[in-house]
């Protein structure tokens, strides 16, 4: 197994790919970086000179980007319906932030990538936001605890139908997530799996934000969910408890 890693967004990518795809892996490695360089170009707001550094500026207006940014801003507003709110692509002072979903679009893009070289089985892992591939390959994924940055909650197995993996909360930044529920008990860490990175993704978030509600929408919509609250108690729901296979944390509160 060849692991290349990189940074990029602000954060370190790692790309898992088992030796017998070592004939396609340098070109498929280099297409991925590039499809993940040309988001962080135009969506991160660390870039002064990114368009959307510009339009935070009030340089340009929403009217003139892209095509594809605007369906990015529209996908992002969807999102927030859909999660009731606990999911916003706005800042406190009104910027457009659209980080919640475009790094969950670079791995799926990169995924797209891998594939189109014929790579089948890969683990590609972007800041902790994880999409799995391979037919038959089991792959163990440890989820962190929220404050203990050497802990682990526990120990989860992807494979081709539970494919992705978000991790979202407090531990490595601080509050950095809006929060839509800001009564009650916080949630401070929260993990999804589904087949769409982009929705564990959101998901992840959303928990963080609207804490036991939005955790029990996730699980309506039939993703696996694990959540921690400040009080240190872990939820999970019965999807997820089929995923796990190692708690370090014991007891699972049922959610």
């Amino acid at each position: 197994m060849t692991v290349d890693v990189w940074e990029a967004m602000g954060t370190v990518i790692s790309l898992r790919i088992p030796d017998a795809f070592e004939h396609s892996r340098g070109p498929a490695v280099e297409g991925v970086a590039r499809v993940i360089d040309s988001l962080e170009q135009e969506y991160s707001l660390y870039r002064e000179d990114s368009p959307i550094s510009h339009l935070a500026r009030g340089e340009i207006t929403l009217e003139s980007m892209s095509a594809d940014f605007r369906d990015t801003y529209a996908r992002a507003i969807e999102w927030r319906n859909d999660t009731g709110g606990a999911f916003t692509p706005h800042r406190s002072d009104g910027v457009i932030d659209l980080s919640g979903i475009v790094k969950a679009d670079a791995i799926a893009a990169g995924a797209v990538v891998l594939r189109a070289h014929g790579i089948t089985d890969f683990s590609l892992n972007f800041g902790g936001d994880i999409i799995v591939s391979g037919d038959t390959r089991i792959w163990p994924i440890a989820i962190g605890h929220p404050i203990d940055t050497h802990g682990t909650l526990a120990t989860v197995e992807l494979n081709s139908v539970w494919s992705a993996i978000a991790t979202s909360g407090t531990g490595d930044r601080g509050e950095h997530i809006w929060r839509s529920v800001t009564t009650g008990t916080r949630t401070i860490g929260a993990t999804v799996i589904s087949d769409d990175i982009v929705a564990s993704d959101v998901w992840a978030t959303s928990i963080v934000s609207g804490g036991h509600e939005a955790a029990t929408n996730a699980g309506r919509r039939g993703y696996a969910v694990l959540y921690v609250d400040e009080n240190l108690t872990i939820h999970a729901n019965p999807l997820m408890r089929n995923l796990i296979s190692e708690e370090t944390f014991s007891p699972l509160t049922s959610v």
